[in-house]
């Protein structure tokens, strides 16, 4: 394909930033970035596909919501270094529920678009929790917020509550205790998914981890391991 040629991969990387707008209204719905593969599976399959930095995959838009991206153009700036997707969206552009993904006004710091739809039934609870604790990381109060409050206390502080409650949790089980068990369970996998954020690993990530190790059975994977040690 033309276009892909027409790009310098070398300046950007390998990504190159795709700004994604309404076609009938032109507005900018959402800016993601592309790799090679990516952009070729944008241009034959005519749906918007994306590369996720945090996931380190590819994306379709719209694989877990059913809010697609259509693509009725695609045009390529002078500098060879920047996309511009003109879209058909089908539902809402924000796992937020919006419209766009730039609602935040930097003048007033209010949200000066509305959530459109509830999408809280959409994604996972363990993708809805770490990105609330991502939130609550960047804007929330350590006065308030117990999350911000572990974030802002660094690893020490993280890894001791992800101790004591991997502790109690295996206690909850040597006692049998089943509402115990998935408290505590609970429990750890949210200091889990706190520590996940302390380290800028998205979750995604160990879904993928533990994708592999299904594919190849866990006595291969954890032979595999040692033999490499």
């Amino acid at each position: 394909m033309l276009i892909l040629n027409q790009i310098d991969w070398q300046k950007v990387a390998g990504l190159i930033p795709a700004i994604v707008q309404d076609y009938k209204t032109n507005q900018v719905l959402m800016m993601g970035y592309m790799n090679r593969e990516a952009l070729q599976l944008s241009l034959q399959t005519g749906f918007a596909h994306y590369y996720s930095r945090t996931k380190e995959r590819i994306w379709m838009k719209g694989e877990t919501s059913g809010h697609t991206q259509k693509i009725v153009e695609t045009l390529l700036d002078c500098d060879g270094d920047t996309i511009l997707l003109k879209v058909e969206q089908i539902g809402v552009a924000c796992h937020t529920g919006r419209e766009s993904c730039f609602f935040t006004s930097l003048q007033s710091g209010d949200e000066v678009i509305p959530v459109k739809q509830n999408l809280t039934h959409t994604y996972s609870v363990i993708d809805q929790l770490y990105h609330t604790i991502l939130e609550r990381g960047r804007e929330g109060d350590s006065s308030k917020s117990y999350t911000a409050k572990l974030l802002s206390g660094g690893s020490n502080k993280i890894l001791k509550k992800v101790i004591e409650e991997a502790g109690e949790f295996s206690l909850a089980v040597k006692d049998n205790n089943k509402n115990e068990i998935i408290y505590e369970c609970a429990d750890l996998v949210y200091h889990s998914l706190v520590a996940l954020a302390h380290s800028k690993i998205d979750p995604d990530l160990v879904h993928q981890e533990l994708t592999r190790r299904f594919d190849i059975g866990g006595l291969t994977e954890k032979a595999s391991r040692t033999n490499n040690a």
